[in-house]
């Protein structure tokens, strides 16, 4: 299975860096795995709706540019349906025995995703009703795939 995940925005810290490597170096026994960074728009602190919607359009541009057209796309979105642990194994694994080999998870910038992006997504995933930093999105996201895999094999590491 190939994954990617996209996101928009800098990784700065270096402890977010170094889980992410961490997890990113275990899912390669399962999964071909690519990060992929993009920039985010520069917005100041007072936006009015329309300058929001002008940078998350431009970011979504971005965003579509890298999604590949057989992908399966998973949009984090507070909005979107929150499963288990069990669960995202469960879907991980129906898209790999119905051949889907290319899974796509897409990570918005401190604006959200566009609508474009939105419309894209053939699933939106929540992790929880609360918001949270976009860069720490990435490590648990990364973690939360290994964790399907081990288990969707029946391997130790899922309590």
């Amino acid at each position: 299975m190939n994954i990617s995940i996209i996101t928009v925005g800098k990784l700065k810290e270096k402890y977010l860096k170094q889980g992410i490597a961490e997890y990113t170096k275990r899912l390669q026994a399962y999964a071909k795995i690519e990060i992929i960074e993009l920039a985010d728009e520069k917005a100041p602190e007072n936006l009015s709706d329309q300058d929001m919607k002008i940078i998350k359009d431009k970011e979504g541009e971005r965003i579509l540019s890298k999604i590949h057209p057989d992908a399966h796309v998973i949009a984090l979105a507070i909005e979107g349906k929150m499963k288990s642990s069990e669960e995202l194994a469960d879907t991980i694994d129906k898209l790999a025995t119905y051949g889907k080999s290319k899974v796509c998870f897409v990570i918005g910038g401190s604006l959200g995703l566009s609508d474009a992006v939105m419309q894209r997504a053939n699933e939106k995933l929540s992790f929880s009703r609360m918001t949270f930093p976009h860069q720490l999105m990435r490590l648990v996201l990364v973690e939360q795939i290994y964790r399907a895999f081990r288990i969707v094999r029946g391997e130790p590491y899922h309590k």
